[in-house]
């Protein structure tokens, strides 16, 4: 039992750092795109702040850890088919260049393989009212605001010469990245640490009624900076430089209003996909330039994969879960 602990904890921080890489295009990419930073400025910068962020709070973390399913039928198996289906869907996702959303590869996992371990345990209520409410109004505030910001920075600056004004952003976008960086920390890192949590509930070694403990925290932390560090170059492309042409006040617009709705999600508990907002604010800011300037179907695939992630990640999560209790009925695991 506490080998297979240890091997879920381990491939939990595995996951988080297939996270930091899979989403480090959601702090930088239009940082770089803009040349406000330099790639390893960017990556650097963001793979701090991704840690400090990670450390601001636990509510989304206990939302994973208690507002997703029961903890008292889950098990070490549970938890260890739940990571291997996100990193899978995670990896593919990242193989292909789509930002899917890796923090709902994680909740499709554990939804999936608590499904297919015990039958039952999934708390539908709470999972419509943190998770599928909150992953659509989230990314539409995000194109809101992003919209919003856009107009009303070109109605301050419109009588400032254009060259000016974006190579101030240059350098004012830097903070707004680092404020992306921050929350992105805040928000991703806590649903690793909400799944070790379990884990740890799981195997006896905490009360299903614990908060998340130090360790736990510095570690999720610590690794998802490390992954953020490792890139994600696929990624920063797309999001980048495929979904719409920015200049670093479009930037600056669209890192401000993703990083407002992720804070603010962040400390009401609501496990929401940071990919999903900043993309949506993307959307948001390009639009306000000319429909046209967003390519629409660049977008069309990713909304394609927003879709599916869920779904395919608890597939893929509950059939390892299926095989895993084939094989303990087998006697060929514990």
């Amino acid at each position: 039992m506490e080998t297979l602990f240890i091997a879920v904890v381990v491939i939990a921080l595995v996951f988080e750092y297939t996270n930091g890489f899979h989403d480090a295009a959601n702090a930088i990419a239009t940082s770089i795109a803009t040349r406000a930073l330099r790639p390893w400025q960017a990556l650097l910068m963001a793979g701090v702040l991704n840690v400090g962020g990670a450390l601001l709070s636990t509510s989304v973390a206990a939302t994973v850890a208690k507002g997703i399913v029961d903890s008292n039928v889950v098990t070490l198996q549970t938890v260890l088919a739940a990571l291997i289906g996100a990193i899978t869907w995670n990896l593919l996702t990242w193989y292909y260049g789509i930002p899917s959303s890796s923090s709902h590869c994680l909740i499709g996992g554990i939804v999936g393989s608590t499904l297919a371990t015990s039958g039952t345990g999934v708390q539908w209520m709470k999972i419509l009212e943190k998770v599928v409410v909150p992953m659509i109004v989230s990314p539409l505030i995000g194109f809101v605001v992003g919209i919003l910001l856009t107009v009303a920075l070109a109605w301050t600056f419109r009588r400032s010469p254009y060259g000016k004004v974006n190579h101030w952003f240059k350098y004012i976008q830097t903070a707004s990245a680092a404020l992306m960086a921050l929350s992105h920390g805040q928000n991703d890192a806590q649903k690793t640490m909400g799944i070790i949590l379990l884990a740890l509930v799981a195997a006896g070694h905490l009360p299903a009624t614990a908060d998340v403990p130090l360790w736990v925290k510095l570690s999720c932390a610590i690794v998802m900076g490390l992954g953020t560090l490792a890139g994600g170059k696929r990624i920063i492309k797309t999001m980048g430089m495929k979904i719409a042409q920015l200049r670093p006040v479009d930037g600056f617009a669209a890192e401000t209003a993703a990083s407002a709705v992720l804070l603010a999600t962040g400390h009401l508990g609501f496990p929401v996909s940071t990919t999903h907002v900043i993309t949506a604010s993307i959307m948001g800011v390009g639009a306000t330039h000319r429909i046209k300037a967003v390519r629409w179907g660049i977008t069309r695939s990713i909304v394609i994969a927003w879709v599916l992630t869920l779904p395919a990640s608890a597939l893929i999560g509950g059939s390892v879960a299926y095989l895993f209790k084939v094989l303990v009925r087998a006697g060929l695991m514990h």
